[in-house]
């Protein structure tokens, strides 16, 4: 065949058959050449070529485009309709999938059992229930409502409208049932009316279960918190890929159970980044810190880069246990890798520094981050107000504000925290009875101990009690503690004794409480009294919490208890901690032996207070670094009166600064002083 003819047919073959093709129009220049073709041979007429060509719009998510074409035809068939609302459904646009829904019948085109599942899906997006209501009489009308494609659409649709009855009248009314209608009925039970004992009933009729059915249920036990359960069918899966097993790595990481979360690990056919972030960051959770770390080292190793989350957490550990070396190595190999620090690993060197005691770093980070959160800024002013830099975290306050950066509840918390260690009352009163008005920021029951604190530290015992009764919520341990710490200090009895009664009542398990009252009526000389708290938390099974102190020495965290003997040096250990005790004895220190038991001879209560866990710490810190290195201590508890006075001499005596992080705040000591000068 010659001529026009021949040509005009050759083009129309070479248009279907890029039409029919799935891969070589993939860009919106392909589309449009094609619909010049379209145009020059008539074919934008072709029901056929117009659906095949608005399928491939769809796919590239060109529906606007889609529709210039199909508003062109003259008189397009159900399946030109069809494809055009199956094209705005799939691309998350309900509204026009309805309209062109209510187009297709204006033009008297009867809609069919391939456009009903999408128009009911976009009632489903919509929320569109009386709409909805009227496609299912529609459906039930001409005879399609058993469709295992409606009905599927059907059960979806009363699951988003919550309507439980509706949704298992459907499904039990269809007569047959493939594996996305079981997975709908399985996933309303799970996801949307959380009953995991229909589920589980659900899911043992299902004839034929996939991957997705078996996530489903795995992931409902998940969400509900039984990890007992999402174990044990888990365990009964056919079939496990990754998606399975990370989802319980995270759930064991989650509960804490690092053994399991280890062996689960191991026996992993493969591993992907999120396997390895799960469980670093279950190390992590547990203060497991040198195993947190040799992950890590294996991580690079297989040649696996770690991305926001591996660092972030990595660096939170660091900042847990004061790791500074470690945080500083990981701070190196961010820099090696990444031209810009993004917000997210700038605060968390931020946040790593400040808690590892090297304000200097943390400012350097700040300062180079090009882009500063709210986060960011709170991290820093927290961090210089924990570092006993309180003018420091005020400055970070004020140029926040001048740089237009709102604060939030955490940077509110921080300035209050500053002033409170600073004893600075009138900016602490300034700002928090200014967050409202400022910044429109309600105080919440952190602020109220906060000020309480920095009231009650400052002696204004009476403001302090007033503002816990004036409190719009009822007064938390937070208030109560601080008001009975304050009492402590300035040695008000019969306040303590009102504290420690709210205290009771809201934690009755927490000795720590109860041992301060205790020090508070021996400071007072009432030792009867003492006897009878002693004896009240020996009856309720209340102890003090065990102090533990930490230290890193050449990238390892070595953790001490009172009077331990478990570490491998402790004889060097002991051997300093006497020579310590000579050096502070020819300094005329006098043991502050007022707060430890009563019961006990006065050369028994020096020789515990000398083997408490920071002097432990800071005695292998002695011996096992040289003397150009700051020694760096983590304590879980509030440092005693006795360990910081010694600290003091012992910066002095031996030379060395000493750092130690409570869990309160850091003291900075060195040549005989401390950073916060002996207000705390």
């Amino acid at each position: 065949m010659n001529g026009p003819c021949s040509g005009l047919w050759q083009q129309k073959h070479f248009a279907l058959s890029l039409l029919k093709s799935s891969n070589k129009l993939s860009t919106v220049n392909h589309l449009k050449s094609l619909h010049v073709y379209l145009l020059r041979t008539g074919l934008h007429h072709s029901s056929f070529a117009v659906g095949n060509f608005i399928t491939h719009c769809a796919s590239l998510g060109l529906m606007s485009y889609a529709a210039q074409l199909f508003d062109q035809m003259s008189e397009p068939n159900s399946f030109v309709w069809n494809t055009l609302i199956r094209g705005f459904q799939q691309n998350h646009a309900p509204k026009y999938t309805l309209y062109y829904f209510d187009q297709m019948r204006a033009n008297n085109v009867q809609p069919d059992r391939f456009t009903y599942p999408f128009a009911i899906r976009a009632c489903s997006g919509l929320l569109e229930f009386a709409k909805g209501v009227s496609l299912h009489g529609q459906v039930v009308k001409i005879g399609v409502n058993f469709d295992v494609f409606v009905g599927t659409s059907l059960v979806d649709f009363y699951t988003a409208m919550g309507d439980l009855n509706m949704t298992k009248r459907v499904f039990e009314e269809l007569p047959e049932k493939d594996e996305v209608t079981w997975y709908a009925m399985l996933s309303s039970y799970v996801n949307k009316f959380n009953d995991m004992g229909k589920a589980r009933e659900l899911f043992e009729k299902i004839p034929c279960k996939d991957l997705v059915i078996w996530h489903t249920l795995i992931l409902g036990y998940v969400k509900a918190g039984d990890l007992e359960l999402a174990k044990k069918y888990f365990d009964e899966a056919p079939v496990k890929d990754l998606l399975m097993y990370n989802t319980i790595l995270g759930c064991l990481a989650k509960n804490g159970d690092v053994e399991c979360l280890l062996r689960l690990f191991h026996e992993m056919p493969c591993r992907d980044l999120v396997s390895w972030n799960t469980v670093i960051g279950g190390l992590v959770r547990d203060g497991r810190i040198n195993e947190a770390m040799r992950f890590f080292y294996e991580m690079e190793r297989v040649n696996l880069s770690p991305d926001n989350v591996t660092l972030a957490g990595l660096l939170s550990a660091c900042a847990q246990a004061g790791a500074l070396v470690t945080g500083k190595w990981l701070h190196s190999y961010i820099d090696r890798r990444c031209s810009e620090l993004n917000a997210v690993i700038g605060t968390a060197l931020v946040d790593m520094y400040c808690k590892c005691g090297d304000l200097g770093s943390a400012a350097d980070v700040f300062n180079k981050m090009s882009e500063r959160d709210v986060v960011a800024w709170s991290a820093m002013i927290m961090g210089s107000s924990m570092n006993g830099q309180s003018r420091t975290a005020l400055n970070f306050f004020y140029r926040m504000k001048d740089e237009s950066e709102r604060p939030n509840d955490a940077t509110i918390l921080g300035v209050l925290c500053a002033c409170v260690h600073a004893g600075l009352v009138d900016e602490g009163k300034k700002c928090f009875y200014g967050m409202s008005e400022e910044f429109g920021l309600t105080p919440k029951l952190e602020h109220y101990g906060c000020m309480v604190d920095l009231l009650g530290r400052a002696g204004l015992l009476d403001e302090a009690y007033s503002l816990i009764q004036s409190m719009p919520y009822e007064p938390h341990t937070g208030a109560w503690g601080a008001l009975l710490g304050a009492c402590k200090i300035h040695g008000n009895v019969e306040l303590a004794e009102n504290a420690i009664e709210h205290l009771i009542q809201l934690d009755l398990e927490d000795g720590g409480y109860l041992a301060i009252m205790s020090n508070i009526y021996a400071n007072a000389g009432r030792w009867e009294d003492v006897s009878k708290v002693r004896k009240l938390m020996k009856e309720k099974g209340i102890g003090k919490s065990r102090g533990i102190s930490s230290i890193e020495v050449n990238g390892v965290i070595h953790e001490f208890g009172v009077q331990e003997k478990k570490h491998p040096q402790s004889r060097e250990i002991y051997d300093m901690i006497d020579e310590i005790y000579r050096r502070l004895k020819r300094a005329g220190h006098v043991a502050s032996t007022r707060e430890v038991f009563f019961d006990v001879e006065e050369e028994e209560k020096e020789k515990a207070l000398f083997f408490h866990s920071e002097k432990m710490a800071v005695a292998f810190g002695l011996i096992a670094t040289d003397k150009t290195t700051i020694i760096r201590v983590v304590k879980n508890l509030r440092i005693c009166p006795d360990c910081h006075a010694a600290m003091k001499l012992i910066s002095a005596s031996f030379e060395r600064e000493i750092v130690i992080r409570d869990r309160h705040r850091f003291h900075h000591f060195k040549n005989g002083v401390c950073s916060c000068r002996d207000y705390w």
